[in-house]
């Protein structure tokens, strides 16, 4: 099987770990999080390791797991452009 190295298959490339990519890159973002309630935007660091809370109502936006943090229902969010 000819594999080549130095044009991979971008799909694979995504699933290997972070160290073995060609070109090494993080797993982790920072997104912006609409609140359902308020329509207020707040940037959520994407494996968020305490609960974030709305600035303006107080309503929970995620909350942490073992590694990415759960958005609450209604919760819509987009990725931070660097």
């Amino acid at each position: 099987m000819d594999i080549d190295l130095l044009n991979p298959d971008p799909k694979e490339e995504r699933t290997r770990h972070k160290l073995k990519r060609m070109i090494q890159s993080p797993n982790s973002f920072f997104m912006d999080v609409k609140c359902p309630g308020c329509l207020q935007i707040t940037t959520v660091y994407s494996h968020a390791q305490t609960v974030v809370l709305c600035g303006n109502c107080n309503q929970m936006l995620c909350q942490p797991t073992g590694g990415l943090a759960r958005l609450t229902e209604g919760c819509s969010f987009r990725k931070k452009v660097e």
